[in-house]
């Protein structure tokens, strides 16, 4: 995304690749400790 770009607005950028805007600005949570150690017992459980 060019965001700079002042010719195509952001919105139409977006509209051109298919993405909506708000997937666009989105910035995922990194998982807590007590998850990931969660997730690696459930792992553990059902891969082995």
């Amino acid at each position: 995304m060019d965001f700079g770009h002042g010719e195509i607005k952001v919105s139409r950028q977006c509209e051109l690749l298919g993405l909506s805007r708000s997937s666009l600005y989105y910035q995922p949570v990194p998982e807590d400790e007590e998850n990931i150690r969660l997730m690696n017992l459930i792992d553990e459980e059902f891969l082995n």
